[in-house]
């Protein structure tokens, strides 16, 4: 590494959200940023104009908010090196692309889509590959005037050197090579003026002062075209990483078939974003193999490398990404969990817009008694939904296998009467009800709970019963189950 401060960026293209793969590269720049105490620079690719949206730039923009993932140059920001998005820069590309037709490293290529296409298939049929046959680059000085007075589109062209090699240092794959004769007289600048990727990265990458680019393997075939654009401009050429893809369980490209969503479709589904830096971090990188969560952003930033960044691909496990959740559930207070999925209890009816403070507290006490068996925040959702709602729904097979019991209605006769006048309702005053009732019927503490777990809750799986009954109140615990027991008498359960 030179003694330049590390300068970093993220490149996004605004034509959709921001989906892992992307949060991912944004994620690796941001920590070696931050580890070397470099910058982290944020550039909106926007060039392509039939498919770049603001509102696609403004989602990609709120996923690196809600990772936490700040950058110190670019779109709200500011910096030196603005502006920070492309159709704002193209006066900066029509300079450079000057320079490249000056030096005669730049054509101008008038042939139409339909010769192109006509020439391209003709030659494949041949055996002849389907590079470009460079025919603009031959024509006279007679046939370009004619072009030019018929007003004919054409693009400008970059001349690739035909012999030798170009080889990308990579910083994880070592020295890739690339014979020269492979490489294509790619389009630098479109008929309508814009730039594409191959030239906009490099002219923007060496303006904004770039050291470092780090991005996905994908990005490694377009390397040897951006590094002979660099030295036909006569420009340092920066220091590249290409970082392993990110695959479904399959080993198939990775898609929504595999878990895989937009970032924010994750923050809706109830992931914490420190989860997801966590499970990003690990997919093609790892400080050791027995390290799989770290105190983020401090102890990731500290122990993050490009060393340990791996040449093979990563594998994304949507089910492990879920157990990590539940890890950092279970690590929060329970009040800041409560306030996390709050929103979320309110967009499920479950908690009004204004909660009272006696409901806070109330509501607090539940996410407490929940936290340990929930691995998403909208888990919290489903495991307290009896807490809060006024009516519950039964499931059928758990009604089958213990409200069917002919001692049931007996059962809840006698809790209605123990439980009504009890003071104060507390797990500590109800446990002894529960005593009573299973020393004097001989039946099991299991044969009493469990009726009375589904009658209160809708199904079996509660957190302890004399808890689960203090939360619900005497209130709602006794009117649900005389509820049940009156549906049973009448054969509606």
């Amino acid at each position: 590494m030179d003694d330049r401060r590390v300068r970093v960026r993220f490149a996004p293209s605004p034509t959709g959200a921001l989906h892992v793969g992307s949060a991912r590269t944004a994620l690796f720049n941001w920590l070696f940023a931050r580890h070397t105490g470099g910058v982290f620079v944020l550039r909106i690719e926007d060039t392509d104009a039939l498919r770049s949206t603001e509102s696609s730039a403004e989602g990609i923009l709120q996923g690196l908010r809600w990772l936490g993932l700040d950058w110190d140059e670019g779109p709200g920001a500011g910096g030196d090196y603005g502006p920070y998005y492309q159709r704002q820069r193209l006066e900066l590309y029509r300079e450079f692309a000057r320079r490249l037709e000056e030096r005669g490293r730049a054509y101008r290529c008038y042939c139409t889509p339909e010769e192109l296409d006509a020439r391209r298939q003709q030659m494949m049929a041949e055996g002849k590959g389907s590079k470009y046959d460079r025919r603009c680059l031959h024509l006279t000085g007679a046939e370009r005037r004619r072009f030019e007075d018929e007003g004919r589109p054409y693009v400008l062209r970059f001349l690739c050197q035909d012999e030798g090699e170009t080889v990308v240092h990579d910083l994880i794959r070592g020295d890739v090579r690339f014979p020269n004769q492979v490489l294509d007289d790619f389009v630098i600048v479109r008929s309508d003026g814009m730039p594409t990727y191959n030239f906009a990265a490099v002219v923007d990458d060496h303006l904004m002062a770039i050291t470092h680019v780090i991005r996905g393997e994908d990005h490694l075939s377009n390397t040897p075209k951006q590094i002979q654009v660099y030295q036909a401009l006569d420009l340092p050429v920066p220091q590249f990483a290409h970082i392993p893809m990110i695959l479904g369980p399959d080993r198939s490209k990775l898609s929504k078939r595999h878990g895989a969503k937009f970032i924010m479709e994750f923050a809706e589904e109830g992931y914490l974003p420190e989860a997801m830096v966590n499970y990003l971090a690990l997919l093609g990188w790892a400080y050791d193999d027995s390290q799989e969560i770290f105190e983020i952003p401090g102890e990731l930033i500290e122990k993050f490398s490009l060393e340990g960044i791996s040449k093979n691909p990563a594998i994304f496990d949507v089910q492990k990404l879920e157990w990590m959740n539940g890890v950092y559930i279970r690590k929060l207070d329970p009040a800041e969990l409560a306030r996390r999925a709050l929103p979320t209890m309110q967009k499920a009816g479950l908690l009004p817009q204004e909660v009272s403070d006696a409901l806070m507290e109330r509501y607090r006490a539940v996410v407490k008694a929940v936290q340990e068996r929930v691995k998403t925040l909208g888990e919290i959702v489903d495991r307290t939904r009896y807490f809060f709602a006024e009516e519950i729904t039964w499931d059928p097979k758990a009604v089958k296998k213990f409200l069917h019991r002919e001692y049931v209605p007996a059962l809840f006769e006698r809790l209605i009467m123990e439980l009504s006048p009890l003071e104060p309702f507390t797990a500590a005053a109800i446990e002894p009800v529960f005593d009573r009732i299973v020393e004097e019927s001989g039946l099991s503490r299991g044969d009493v709970m469990q009726p009375v777990r589904v009658a209160v809750t809708g199904g079996t799986v509660s957190p302890g019963m004399y808890e689960t009954l203090e939360l619900l109140g005497r209130a709602r615990t006794c009117q649900r189950l005389r509820t049940v027991l009156e549906r049973l008498r009448r054969g509606e359960l």
